[in-house]
C-alpha cells in the first residue's frame, strides 16, 4: 500500500511540475492598417470595440508604441526577423513580382518551433511575390518556420474581395488559398482567420504554441459585413468627405450611385467600422476559448497594427499623416499586451517601444535563447510587462523608407529618428528636414529645425551614422541631405 502511495505521489508531483514549467503560448494579433485611435480605448466614439478593450482593461496598453516602417512588408519582416527593415533589406511593400524575405533570416517563428512550440500563421504573409504574377521565388511561411499557413494570400492583396469564394471580380480562382466553405452564411473573410486560429488553438491545447493571427482588415478597399455596415450609417449623422474622385469597383459593379458610395469615406466610416468590429468579434471568441481550455492565465496575447491608417479612410486622431509615411500617424500603433501571469490589469506604459522588441520579448518570456548568428536590434520589454521598469534601454531609434516606384497613397521617400522627445525626419526628394519635440508637440504642428539647427546636426549625424552601419539601401538618384554647416540644408517652416 505504502509502495502504490509513493508512487502515486511521485506521478501527480511529476504531473504537476510538467504542467507548472510549460512554456507560455504566444498569440500576435495584428491588424492591417489600422489607426492609432481606431480602438475604444484609444478614443474612438465611433468604431465599437468591446473585447479589445476587454482585453486593455485586463492587461497593459502602450502609448508610445511604434511600427518600424509605416507600410506592412517592411514591419512584418522586422516583426519575424528582430531586425530593422533596412537590415533586412525589405523596405516598401512588396509588390507581386519582388523578392521575398530571405531564408538566411533565423524568424522568431523558427526558435519557437525548435524548442517545442507549435506554430501557425493564419491570414496574410506579404512577405514574398506570388508564382500567379508571375514571380519565380515564392517563399512562404512554413519556409520561415511555420507548421501551418492557413487563410492566406497567393496573389495581390488589398482588393476588398472579402467574402466565400473570395474572388476579385470575374477572376475564375480566389486570390486566398481557401478552397471550402466552412461558415454558415455569407463567409467573410475575417471570421475565417479567426475561426482557423480557433481551430488551431484547440488541436495544440496540450503543447505550448505560437499563434500568428495576421488580419487582412481593416486594409482597403473597404468591405464590411453589409448588416453590420448598416448599424453604422445609421449610427454615423454625418459622414466625412470622400477624398478619391469616383466611386470603387465594388459600387460600379453593382451599378449604384457614385455620390453614395461610403468605401472611402474619410471620417465615420462604416464599412472601417464593420471590418474592425469583425476584427473584435475574434478577439472576443479567442479570449473565450482560452478561458474554456484553461489556458488564459498562461498565454500571452498581443494585439497590434503593422502601420497607422490610411488617411483616405481615416484620420489617426489628433496624429499628423497616415500610412506610408513618417509622421506619428504613419508609424504609431495601438498595442494592447495581456498576460495574466505577469501582466497587472489596468496598467498603462509611456514605453517607447517598436515591433522588433518582441523577438526578444518572447525569447525572454518563453526562457529560449536565440540564434547567435541572428543579430536582433530590439530590446526585450519583458521587464516592462512585470511592472520593474518604466523605459527600455532604447536611446534612439530610425527609419529608413526610400521609396523608387510611386507609392498607391502617395507616401513620402524620408528616413527619421527620435532620439527622447525629439524627432527629426529627413526628405531625400525635397533635401529637406523637420524637427519636432514630441513631449510638447506630439501632432507635429510647429517644426523647430530653424530653431535648433545644432540639435538638427546632432540627430542627422547619429542617422547618417546608423544608415552605413545597417548597409541602408538608396535607389538611383537618391541623396541624402548634407548637415555640415546651417547652410547645407534646407530647413523647412
Amino acid at each position: 500500500m505504502k509502495l502504490i502511495v509513493g508512487v502515486l505521489t511521485l506521478f501527480f508531483s511529476s504531473s504537476c511540475k510538467q504542467v507548472k514549467e510549460r512554456k507560455p503560448n504566444i498569440i500576435f494579433i495584428l491588424a492591417d492598417d489600422l489607426g492609432w485611435n481606431e480602438l475604444g480605448c484609444y478614443g474612438n466614439t465611433f468604431n465599437e470595440t468591446p473585447n479589445i478593450d476587454q482585453m486593455a482593461n485586463e492587461g497593459m496598453q502602450f502609448k508610445q508604441a511604434y511600427a518600424a516602417a509605416p507600410v506592412c512588408s517592411p514591419y512584418r519582416a522586422s516583426f519575424l526577423t528582430g531586425q530593422f527593415p533596412a537590415r533586412v533589406g525589405i523596405l516598401d511593400y512588396l509588390r507581386p513580382e519582388d523578392e521575398p524575405l530571405s531564408t538566411d533570416h533565423t524568424t522568431i517563428a523558427e526558435i519557437l518551433r525548435d524548442n517545442g512550440y507549435a506554430t501557425a500563421m493564419v491570414g496574410k504573409w506579404h512577405l514574398t511575390g506570388y508564382k500567379l504574377n508571375g514571380s519565380k521565388n515564392e517563399v512562404r511561411a512554413t519556409d520561415h518556420g511555420f507548421d501551418e499557413e492557413l487563410v492566406t494570400e497567393r496573389k495581390g492583396v488589398g482588393n476588398g474581395a472579402n467574402f466565400y469564394p473570395y474572388h476579385f471580380r470575374n477572376d475564375s480562382i480566389s486570390w486566398t488559398t481557401v478552397t471550402d466553405k466552412k461558415l454558415e452564411g455569407k463567409e467573410n473573410l475575417t471570421d475565417r482567420i479567426t475561426y482557423e486560429g480557433l481551430q488551431f488553438i484547440e488541436k495544440n491545447k496540450d503543447q505550448p504554441f505560437f499563434l500568428y493571427l495576421s488580419h487582412f482588415a481593416p486594409h482597403s478597399i473597404l468591405n464590411g459585413k453589409p448588416e453590420v455596415v448598416e448599424k453604422y450609417l445609421q449610427k454615423g449623422k454625418k459622414l466625412g468627405k470622400i477624398k478619391r474622385p469616383g466611386t470603387c469597383y465594388l459600387c460600379e459593379d453593382k451599378k449604384l450611385d457614385a455620390s453614395k458610395c461610403t468605401h472611402w469615406a474619410s471620417e465615420n466610416n462604416p464599412h472601417l467600422a464593420a471590418m474592425i468590429e469583425s476584427i473584435d468579434d475574434g478577439v472576443g471568441q479567442i479570449m473565450e476559448k482560452l478561458e474554456e481550455l484553461g489556458l488564459a492565465e498562461n498565454t500571452l496575447i498581443v494585439f497590434t497594427s503593422d502601420n497607422g491608417g490610411e488617411s483616405f479612410v481615416t484620420t489617426n486622431g489628433k496624429l499628423r499623416g497616415g500610412k506610408s509615411d513618417l509622421y506619428e500617424g504613419g508609424i504609431r500603433e495601438p498595442l494592447i499586451i495581456k498576460y495574466p501571469k505577469l501582466v497587472q490589469e489596468k496598467s498603462f506604459s509611456d514605453a517607447f517601444t517598436v515591433n522588433i522588441d518582441f523577438y526578444p520579448t518572447f525569447l525572454d518570456i518563453a526562457n529560449i535563447k536565440g540564434d547567435e548568428k541572428q543579430q536582433l536590434d530590439g530590446f526585450s520589454i519583458l521587464p516592462i510587462l512585470k511592472g520593474e521598469n518604466k523605459e527600455i534601454k532604447r536611446e534612439e531609434f530610425y527609419w529608413h523608407y526610400p521609396l523608387d516606384k510611386p507609392h498607391f497613397l502617395g507616401g513620402s521617400s524620408s528616413g527619421a529618428i527620435r532620439k527622447g522627445e525629439w524627432k527629426l525626419i529627413e526628405f531625400f526628394e525635397e533635401q529637406k528636414i523637420e524637427l519636432y519635440n514630441l513631449s510638447e508637440d506630439e501632432e507635429e504642428e510647429h517644426n523647430l529645425a530653424q530653431k535648433f539647427p545644432e540639435k538638427v546636426k546632432e540627430l542627422h549625424s547619429k542617422l547618417e551614422t546608423w544608415r552605413n552601419d545597417v548597409g541602408a539601401m538608396m535607389y538611383d538618384g537618391q541623396k541624402t541631405v548634407k548637415t555640415n554647416t546651417t547652410e547645407d540644408f534646407n530647413l523647412t517652416k
